[in-house]
């Protein structure tokens, strides 16, 4: 959120949604406290980031309507970290994976959101070409899926050629 273009409040609204019922508002706004105190810049964010807490029904109903699914254990809840972005007439855009998002593409997808659009062809791509690694706990460039097509579609176009250039020197050859 640090690097991110846009200006909070402004461009965007972020809104942090505990599933836990047992957690309270004061939790809520402890936590808050904490994420503004590891920015480099909290100011923006005092209004215009809100943390929410509720009960068992509304949490469910919430999770049910945006697809977020998960499962308590103990005290504990197993779930994929994700960030669901919603356009201003309410529609999910995009649902971003992971703990770590690179600037641009909060910014892609905050800017296409505001648009209303959803599920760009560049986030598939961008999905294609890189891979999480988990021990960096990152997205990396996946190397062997960028240069499989790249390489393929290099022979491929190099066959072309000889096959284009064999025929004409047969034709060539035909006409003397």
């Amino acid at each position: 959120m640090n690097k991110v273009t846009l200006e909070a409040g402004k461009d965007y609204q972020v809104l942090t949604i505990s599933f836990d019922p047992r957690e309270s508002i004061d939790l809520g706004i402890r936590k808050k406290n904490n994420y503004l105190n590891l920015m480099n810049n909290p100011e923006p964010f005092r209004d215009s980031w809100k943390f929410f807490v509720s009960d068992s029904a509304n949490i469910g109903r919430l999770t049910d309507a945006v697809g977020f699914r998960y499962k308590r254990t103990g005290n504990d809840f197993l779930h994929a970290a994700s960030i669901c972005i919603v356009s201003p007439e309410g529609k999910i855009t995009r649902y971003l994976n992971g703990t770590y998002f690179l600037p641009f593409e909060i910014t892609l997808a905050l800017t296409e959101a505001s648009k209303g659009v959803s599920a760009p062809t560049i986030n598939r791509v961008l999905e294609f070409c890189f891979s999480y690694d988990p021990v960096g706990q990152r997205y990396v460039l996946n190397m062997t899926r960028v240069a499989f097509p790249i390489i393929t579609l290099t022979a491929i176009m190099i066959v072309l050629i000889l096959v284009v250039q064999k025929r004409k020197s047969k034709k060539k050859i035909a006409l003397e």
